[in-house]
């Protein structure tokens, strides 16, 4: 009985191409929820400012819009472009 235990890859190129395309994978989906956090949402100071101005309601309901009209009042303005 000679068992012979063979670890070694019998295609080393093919184990790089995968670790090449998982690290692009990773990488695009990490760029992909940065540009969703940056593109939606409002930064977390005017979050926290809008909870802080609206602390005297009592429901969620209520705090929530609150801080919905906060937030679009506070909104800064955007400069109309010409075409």
């Amino acid at each position: 009985m000679n068992a012979k235990l063979n670890f070694a890859s019998p295609m080393p190129t093919l184990t790089v191409a995968t670790a090449a395309l998982a690290t692009v994978i990773a990488t695009s989906i990490l760029w992909a929820v940065v540009i969703l956090f940056q593109s939606r949402g409002a930064p977390m100071e005017r979050i926290a400012a809008a909870e802080r101005a609206c602390a005297q309601h009592a429901y969620p309901s209520e705090r929530a819009a609150c801080m919905n009209e906060w937030l679009a009042a506070s909104k800064p303005g955007t400069i109309a472009r010409r075409e």
